[in-house]
């Protein structure tokens, strides 16, 4: 789905990403982790084919980047992010947000034509993302957890083959945050669910069912692979430079501080 080989990216004299190899394959649910400023973000805007690298291979979905018509590709990349959420016109109803993503379009649905099977298929990821019941809710009037569940059901409106989320919790109560991890972890757990990538930088925040972790720190790669074999006690405290312990109860995970252990 996505391979990355050597990729570097600069910016303004900045080193942003330092040559980075990362392969995600299909079906697997990859987490991005790590501190503010890791690099996460720009990982993740190479992967939509939104940026360009300054060095290095990019192959999304079997396609070089400087070899196809990098349009083509981004049709069949699905991505969510506050960044996308601020483009979207508060006045429309959650359902005409979700179909709307099909044409990738950020007007109302008069501006296209969707038969009733995308008006179904809107409301079926509606509920699948745990949004059922905001069908008819204006954007605007939406708190900050369910406009992320109505954007990454947007987001799997086309059908793609990679979905990307970038800081999808980013600003959410304790509440919200638990409800889209659910629903989440329903589509990690879907088979026909496509290639998932979520960045976050909270432990406490990876879905049940994400199956694979990279971890950066000032633009390069210190660890990858399956995430509860590389998600550690030793590589989180690298990765935030900071003495760190990781408990994974159940599904989940958490991490503090020694001589802060949370309550059980």
């Amino acid at each position: 789905m996505i391979a990355l080989e050597g990729v570097s990216v600069i910016r303004e004299g900045n080193l942003l990403l330092n040559s980075v190899d990362w392969q995600v394959r299909a079906h697997e649910r990859w987490v991005v982790f790590g501190p503010n400023g890791a690099g996460k973000t720009t990982l993740l805007q190479v992967a939509s084919a939104y940026l360009s690298p300054s060095r290095g291979i990019v192959e999304i979905l079997g396609a070089r980047r400087g070899k196809v018509d990098i349009r083509t590709i981004r049709e069949h990349i699905g991505y969510a992010g506050v960044a996308m959420a601020a483009m979207v016109r508060r006045h429309l109803p959650a359902v005409e947000i979700v179909v709307t993503g099909k044409h990738a379009a950020f007007v109302d649905s008069r501006w296209h034509h969707y038969t009733d099977a995308d008006w179904a298929r809107a409301r079926a990821l509606l509920a699948q993302l745990h949004a059922g019941d905001l069908e008819h809710r204006t954007f605007g009037t939406l708190s900050a957890g369910e406009r992320q569940r109505v954007m990454i059901a947007r987001s799997l409106m086309p059908r793609p083959s990679v979905l990307l989320l970038d800081e999808a919790a980013t600003g959410l109560d304790l509440g919200a945050r638990e409800r889209l991890v659910a629903a989440l972890a329903d589509l990690a757990d879907d088979p026909e669910a496509p290639a998932t990538v979520l960045v976050t930088h909270h432990v406490e925040e990876i879905p049940p069912g994400f199956d694979h972790v990279l971890l950066l720190a000032g633009g390069e790669v210190l660890a990858d692979g399956p995430l509860d074999t590389t998600l550690t006690s030793e590589t989180v405290s690298a990765c935030f430079e900071t003495n760190l312990v990781v408990e994974k109860i159940g599904r989940r995970y958490r991490a503090w501080s020694p001589g802060q252990s949370p309550a059980t």
